[in-house]
């Protein structure tokens, strides 16, 4: 286990700037798109890109209100935040094709992000990601939202640690040092105004992917339990399943483990990763 340096690498985007993280030796980049509101992207998949820096160029993009990124209370319409992750990467030099690893709510941007530009995307890696079907029926309280994020910024949140501490603290592999950080960031962080306008959109946004044409997408889906969801667990791999597919060039893998799967089964992942990648070339 070893801890992660210099986390910071910040690059101006309209009126803020967002971090990107950049590790690892291969010529192909991965690009890891975070759930929504997760504190610490960074962090969040450290204990998987770590098994695959050595075969990978490894990226991590932390959107505006994320991570070490700033906030912004510019609207969080999928257009806005897949052109704001474009120029992020442009702007460190990080040029496409890329493979796309997103996590739960991201999974609706590398959707649209591939159908708006097929050419710039060689692969998906779903880690339990989201699709339209995940937002069809859900039920967001706004209200509840608001209030969580005003005892958070009350630091009442301390007297209930488990609520703090996220499952890459929990489980992942992360120094102690690391997991200090990402607590400072749950702070900063928890429904940012960013995060909290990127929930209003989100059906909205999912909307845009409805009816998508994934055929000749390289699809690999990682399914977790659906534990940590808030759809049944039934559902939930229906989902995923349905998802895979769309794609004639896909594969499904099912782990019993919870929703930020990355966390639990992050060897394993990285294995089928290398497998999936190598069967592509």
């Amino acid at each position: 286990m070893y801890s992660i340096k210099n986390l910071k690498s910040l690059v101006s985007i309209a009126d803020g700037y967002m971090n990107v993280y950049e590790t690892g030796k291969g010529n192909k980049a991965i690009i890891f798109l975070s759930g929504g509101l997760t504190s610490s992207p960074i962090l969040d998949f450290k204990t998987l890109f770590i098994c695959l820096e050595e075969d990978f160029k490894v990226v991590v993009v932390e959107k505006f209100g994320y991570g070490f990124s700033s906030d912004t209370e510019k609207s969080r319409d999928i257009d806005t935040i897949l052109e704001e992750t474009r120029e992020a990467l442009n702007k460190k030099g990080i040029k496409p094709p890329y493979i796309l690893a997103p996590h739960s709510m991201s999974g609706i941007e590398s959707l649209y992000w591939y159908k708006k530009y097929p050419q710039e995307i060689s692969a998906i890696i779903g880690l339990d990601m989201a699709t339209y079907e995940a937002y069809e029926n859900l039920k967001i309280s706004l209200v509840g939202l608001k209030i969580n994020r005003l005892l958070v910024k009350a630091r009442i949140a301390k007297l209930f640690p488990k609520a703090v501490e996220s499952d890459a603290v929990k489980n992942g592999n992360l120094t102690q040092i690391e997991k200090n950080t990402y607590k400072e960031l749950f702070y900063k962080n928890f429904i940012s105004d960013a995060t909290l306008n990127e929930v209003k959109e989100i059906k909205s946004n999912s909307e845009k992917v409805r009816d998508i044409n994934l055929k000749l997408l390289p699809l690999l889906v990682f399914v977790s339990n659906g534990n940590g969801t808030g759809i049944k667990k039934s559902k939930w791999i229906s989902i995923q399943e349905n998802l895979y597919n769309k794609s004639k060039h896909g594969k499904i893998v099912y782990y019993d483990s919870p929703h930020y799967i990355h966390n639990h089964k992050a060897k394993e992942i990285s294995e089928e990763i290398n497998v999936f990648m190598n069967e592509l070339t």
